[in-house]
């Protein structure tokens, strides 16, 4: 039964059964999946077009950063974003990323230097954190029952998904046939969709607790800041390639997050409304989760990065054919994602979806380990096929499961909260690979960390059986 939370629309007094609502929630998901097309367009759109961007703007010296600024200034807006969205609604959130994502992307495609690009980007990751932290938990405000949630859940999966994969060839396509700075402008024709879809069709929920009284936790969100952010930043200084010895700076960037965290406890104890309750991670289970997305995090992004590389430096593939073979992973990913809301339905401890997921994911990444020049497209289409759908029955449940974990009051910042730690855990397995490559070579590194991950999801497996998460877990 699908039933609207309590709104400021005169169709919330209505019967759950009624087509006007019926439509309503329908045209609200619709919104939500353009959004989520933006943010996918958003970090993946300009990838393919970033040579000729930085050859056009002579920074191929700052090239790594025009990424990393972005993900950064994702990164440490997801929690702060995520718990404001629970304090004062989420709707406003999402028109204001997409207006910010949108004017971000179209300042990207006039930048007169790599200087300014940078700048762009990182204000454009400013709102595709917010996005972030609001698009992927807006299924939650109108969809109380996390039964019936999934099913929508895995909608957005599968428009992330498909967005990832288009994005960059979409780059590429606009690249070539008009310039690099073209590639910019599909972004913001997208988000202005978006906006009218959310604007007119998204209900205004109010939040469980009203904001009234509240004081704004500024304190904690700078010192939050700083402890997701500065780690991150260290590691991409200390695997990013330079002609300065930047190991130094890296090392006391990891320090200073490391001390925040440890001082945010006691400022968050002491907020009378905190910008990261603790609550959240009161539970094992929460816990559990969260170091388990950490992990899987890690995986996901290894494969990403270091497939290709392994594809083209050491067997010799062009950019287009590894490009290719790429695709199954993330195609994968939607395929388990709907295969795991349907199984979600009818099993009364769905941890054993997670648990599935993770052995999947084991065994493609011990398939990883026997690629070789020799090896036929099949088989490694086969394999990656094989990590993508065990990602889709990850993915997707560490956020669902952080939700019904959480109180309703706290679901974005619970949300967000697995999103930053598969953030951080992207950095630390890239960081993990790149100093192993970087000791040894491309070859030896990689397949390492290869066999690496498949610790790691043998682990994460047994994690799973840990959390024994139960429908009635839901507040």
């Amino acid at each position: 039964m699908l039933l609207l939370m309590r709104t400021e629309s005169p169709s919330s007094s209505r019967s759950p059964d009624s087509p006007y609502q019926r439509n309503q929630l329908l045209l609200a998901m619709a919104g939500i999946c353009a959004a989520v097309v933006v943010a996918a367009f958003d970090s993946t759109i300009v990838s393919t077009s970033m040579p000729q961007v930085a050859q056009a703007l002579d920074g191929m010296d700052s090239y790594a950063w025009v990424g990393t600024g972005y993900f950064l200034a994702c990164a440490i807006t997801i929690l702060i974003f995520g718990r404001i969205g629970d304090l004062y609604g989420r709707k406003h959130l999402m028109l204001i990323s997409l207006a910010i994502v949108g004017l971000g992307s179209i300042l990207s495609g006039v930048s007169q230097s790599m200087a300014q690009l940078i700048g762009f980007r990182i204000f454009q990751g400013l709102g595709g954190g917010m996005m972030i932290a609001t698009t992927f938990t807006a299924p939650a405000d109108i969809f109380p029952d996390h039964k019936e949630r999934v099913r929508w859940m895995a909608l957005v999966s599968v428009a992330f998904a498909v967005s990832s994969g288009l994005g960059p060839v979409l780059g590429g396509m606009l690249t070539q046939a008009l310039s690099w700075r073209a590639a910019f402008f599909l972004t913001p024709a997208a988000a202005g969709v978006a906006i009218y879809m959310i604007w007119t069709h998204f209900p205004k929920v109010t939040p469980p607790r009203k904001a009234d009284n509240h004081r704004f936790d500024w304190l904690g969100a700078a010192v939050l800041t700083v402890a997701v952010g500065a780690p991150l930043a260290g590691l991409e200084l200390a695997i990013a390639p330079s002609k300065s010895n930047h190991l130094l700076l890296a090392l006391s960037l990891m320090l200073a997050g490391g001390l925040s965290a440890w001082a945010l406890i006691p400022i968050e104890r002491r907020a009378v409304t905190p910008i990261f309750p603790l609550r959240i991670l009161r539970t094992a289970k929460a816990r559990w989760l969260n170091l388990a997305a950490f992990l899987i995090g890690a995986v996901m992004y290894v494969l990403i990065f270091y497939i290709p590389l392994l594809l083209q430096d050491q067997f010799g593939f062009s950019p287009t054919k590894a490009g290719l073979l790429m695709t199954p992973l993330v195609a994968g990913i939607p395929i388990g994602s709907i295969c795991n809301g349907y199984f979600f339905r009818r099993i009364s401890h769905p941890q054993r979806l997670m648990v599935l997921g993770a052995a999947l994911l084991s065994l493609g990444c011990v398939s990883t380990v026997t690629f070789t020049a020799q090896s036929s497209d099949t088989w490694i289409l086969l394999t990656l096929a094989l990590c993508g759908v065990g990602l889709g029955f990850l993915l997707q449940n560490f956020t669902l499961f952080m939700q019904m974990l959480a109180e309703r009051a706290d679901v974005g910042v619970a949300s967000g909260l697995v999103q930053t730690t598969r953030a951080v855990g992207s950095a630390a397995g890239t960081a993990t690979v790149g100093i192993l490559i970087a000791r040894i070579s491309v070859g030896t590194g990689v397949k390492v960390g290869l066999i690496i991950c498949v610790l790691v999801c043998v682990f994460v497996a047994w994690v799973s059986l840990r959390i024994r998460i139960q429908h009635e877990d839901n507040p």
